[in-house]
């Protein structure tokens, strides 16, 4: 057993001042008072940090240089330097059959390691099938045709049950074909809104199949008009009025993704129990656009479009505390408790409760990180 002392513990609404955690194996034991009772075999002397949660980040395709299908162990250790002990890498639609295939093979590979199986729990498949007129790389979008079960076929059956997350756009001819079938393939797998100008009829349409999130809210999204002069409305007014349904919010330091009205206004109609951070983190294709020096944590394609970010969820989290004055254990909750409730992974990660699994970021009152710890082990 390993005691961690004078710690200032985040939990889901508080923070426990000069606490103290006791970590049996893998697992939290005892929160409080009582775990000083315990007769421990290694102690850790926390000197006043903050001890929270590991960051989940159920949507992010790369970074530190590479895309997790080129090198999944180099993206992964990138995301764990900076708190992420949960890791969804994110698969987009600028691969092609084939591609995507030998993209899901080289990750569940890596998956099989032990300590690589510990972070990443499965995929977030961010398409193939939204919509062509949104999002970065729009011309290396090899998914705009027809929505056919042989093109998609061996995609769902390599991924199976690892598919925890499919992007999907409702309004797509064919959608409900492929989300039953994405369904038999993993009863658990949760679908979400991405890339889409879905009206509120197309979006109902859908919603038995187990449509849970909006992807990056307030990006890569529409609502055409009805008339000139007026207001559609389209998935992202869904989302908001949706009490049920989880919205990603991508919160980068500019803020250029999402203005900071717009997430104060996601954060006031949603609630911070609905709201959950992610990196969306890609690799550049150019470095020399103006942007990249004015703002560093963004990312764009080669045709000078955004295309996500550089973002970390540490970086991410002090940004949404500075945009909407969110406290410590909000910022936490929408970065590693609703991540892991939405894909159904909330009842072994995600928060500091006892039974659950010690992934644990050990930070000063600024998320510096200074220690981490993935299944109760300091790494």
């Amino acid at each position: 057993m390993t005691l961690i002392k004078n710690a200032n513990i985040i939990l889901e609404e508080s923070i426990l001042e000069n606490s103290a955690l006791l970590i049996d194996g893998e697992r939290i034991a005892k929160i409080g008072a009582e775990a000083l009772k315990a007769d421990a075999a290694q102690v850790i002397d926390a000197k006043g940090a903050y001890v929270g949660p590991g960051f989940v980040d159920i949507h992010v395709h790369g970074g530190g240089g590479a895309m997790y299908y080129q090198n999944p162990k180099q993206a992964v250790e990138h995301f764990l330097a900076h708190g992420e002990t949960t890791q969804m890498p994110t698969l987009y639609y600028n691969l092609t059959p084939a591609e995507f295939a030998e993209a899901i093979r080289t990750v569940q590979a890596v998956m099989k390691e032990e300590r690589y199986g510990k972070i990443i729990p499965g995929f977030y498949m961010e398409g193939p099938y939204m919509n062509p007129l949104y999002g970065g790389n729009p011309d290396r979008n090899h998914w705009k045709g027809e929505i056919k079960k042989e093109d998609y076929q061996e995609i769902l059956e390599l991924a199976g049950k690892d598919a925890l997350v499919w992007a999907i756009a409702p309004e797509r001819e064919g959608i409900e074909t492929f989300m039953a079938d994405a369904k038999a393939a993993n009863p658990d797998t949760v679908f979400t809104m991405g890339h889409c100008e879905a009206s509120p009829a197309q979006i109902e349409a859908v919603k038995h199949f187990g449509l849970k999130m909006m992807t990056h809210c307030f990006n890569a999204t529409e609502h055409p008009p009805k008339r000139v002069g007026t207001r559609g409305v389209g998935p992202d007014e869904y989302c908001l009025l949706d009490e049920e349904m989880f919205a990603e919010l991508i919160c980068d330091s500019g803020p250029i993704h999402v203005p900071v009205i717009w997430q104060k206004i996601l954060l006031k109609m949603k609630g911070i129990d609905k709201i959950i951070l992610i990196s969306d983190s890609f690799v550049s294709d150019t470095n020399d656009h103006p942007d990249c020096f004015k703002y560093p944590d963004l990312s764009f394609d080669h045709n000078g479009l955004l295309s996500g970010s550089k973002l970390t969820m540490d970086i991410a989290c002090k940004n949404f505390m500075r945009h909407t004055g969110a406290t410590i254990p909000e910022a936490f909750k929408a970065a590693a408790l609703n991540p892991a409730k939405a894909v159904g992974l909330g009842d072994q990660i995600g928060s500091i409760a006892e039974g659950k699994i010690a992934n644990l970021i050990f930070c000063d009152a600024d998320l510096g990180i200074q220690k981490i710890m993935l299944h109760g082990e300091i790494i």
